[in-house]
C-alpha cells in the first residue's frame, strides 16, 4: 500500500508543509514558521514530510534498480526529489530538519548502489550549501562560532551549550538522582525537548548517559539487521531510511549537547517532549515492525 500510494503521500507531505505559510493556519515561533494551528492542537507538518520523503524515495529506488548509478536516471531524479523538500524547509527556515532528511536520503541512495562520484557530489554540494547559509543567515553562523569556541559569548549564543555542559559535568558518575536536576529550573533552555539529554546526564550521570546511547545503538543495529534480511528491495530501502532518520536525529541531539556538533533544534526521539515528533516516530517504528513481521 505504501509503495502504491507513495507519490501521493509525498505530495501530501509537501502541501502540508507549505500550508504553514497560509495566514491564519500557520504560525511562527522563535523566528521560524513551522507549525499549523488546528483547533486546540499545534502540528509540525515537517515531521510528516520526513516519513513521506522516505516512503517515496524508497519507491523510486525500487523502480530505478541498477540505473541508479547513472546521472540521468540516478543523481538527477534524486536531486529533484530532495530539492523540493530542501526549498520548502529553507523557506521556514528549518535547517536542522533539512540536514537530517538529506543525510538519510544520501544513506538510502548509497545502499541502493549509487556511484561514489555521485555520493561525493552530494556531500560537496551539501557543504557548499551550508557555507552559503552560514554567510547569509546570522543564526547559523553564530552556531558554528559557538561550536568552535563555546565560551566566546556565554550569555547569548553560547548560553545553552554552557548550561548543558554544566549539567552534564555536575552529574558525575551516577548522577544526582531522578528528578534532582538543578539546571532544568530556569538555567537550561528547553529542558524537556532539545536539552533533555543534558538533564538526563545530570540526574543519572555517565552511567545513565551511556545506557541511553547504547539503547540507540542497539536500535539502529536491530533496524539495519531487519533491512539486511529483506528479500524485497523496497522493504530494505524503507527500513534503512527510517532507522537512519530516527537514530541520526537523536545522535545529532546528543552530540550537540556534548559540544561535539553545533547546536540543533532536533529532538531526542522517544525521550523529548513533543507530540508531532513522537507520533510520527512511533508511526515509522510501526512500519519497521510490520516489515520485520511480514517480509523477513
Amino acid at each position: 500500500y505504501l509503495r502504491t500510494y507513495s507519490f501521493y503521500i509525498y505530495i501530501a507531505g509537501l502541501i502540508l508543509t507549505l500550508a504553514v505559510f497560509i495566514p491564519g493556519l500557520g504560525f511562527s515561533h522563535g523566528g521560524a514558521t513551522r507549525w499549523l494551528s488546528i483547533g486546540p492542537l499545534s502540528v509540525q507538518p515537517a515531521e510528516f514530510l520526513k516519513i513521506a520523503y522516505i516512503i517515496y524515495l524508497s519507491t523510486w529506488l525500487y523502480a530505478v534498480k541498477d540505473r541508479v548509478k547513472t546521472f540521468k536516471l540516478g543523481l538527477l531524479p534524486f536531486a529533484a526529489v530532495s530539492g523540493l523538500v530542501s526549498i520548502i524547509l529553507l523557506l521556514q527556515p528549518d535547517t536542522d530538519t533539512l540536514v537530517a532528511i538529506i543525510a538519510t536520503g544520501t544513506v538510502m541512495y548509497f545502499v541502493a548502489g549509487a556511484s561514489w562520484k555521485h555520493i561525493g557530489a552530494i556531500v560537496l554540494t551539501g557543504l557548499i550549501g551550508l557555507s552559503i547559509l552560514a554567510m547569509t543567515r546570522p543564526y547559523i553562523l553564530d552556531r558554528f562560532k559557538t561550536f568552535i569556541d563555546p565560551s566566546s559569548d556565554p550569555l547569548n549564543s553560547g548560553y545553552q551549550i554552557q548550561q548543558s555542559l554544566i549539567a552534564i559535568g555536575s552529574g558525575g558518575v551516577f548522577g544526582k538522582g531522578f528528578g534532582q536536576s538543578v539546571q532544568k529550573f530556569n538555567f537550561l533552555p528547553e529542558p524537556t525537548s532539545d536539552s533533555i539529554f543534558a538533564v538526563a546526564a545530570e540526574e543519572f550521570g555517565i552511567v545513565g548517559s551511556l545506557i541511553i546511547i547504547i539503547l540507540y545503538l542497539l536500535l539502529i543495529i536491530r533496524i539495519y539487521t531487519i533491512a539486511s534480511k529483506q528479500k524485497e528491495r523496497y522493504a530494505k530501502f524503507l527500513s534503512t531510511g527510517i532507522g537512519t532518520l530516527i537514530v541520526s536525529q537523536s545522535f545529532i541531539n546528543i552530540a550537540a549537547m556534548l559540544g561535539l556538533l553545533p547546536l540543533s533544534g532536533l529532538p531526542l526521539l522517544f525521550v523529548s517532549h513533543g507530540g508531532t515528533a513522537l507520533f510520527f516516530t512511533l508511526l515509522a517504528s510501526g512500519i519497521v515492525l510490520n516489515i520485520s513481521r511480514r517480509h523477513s
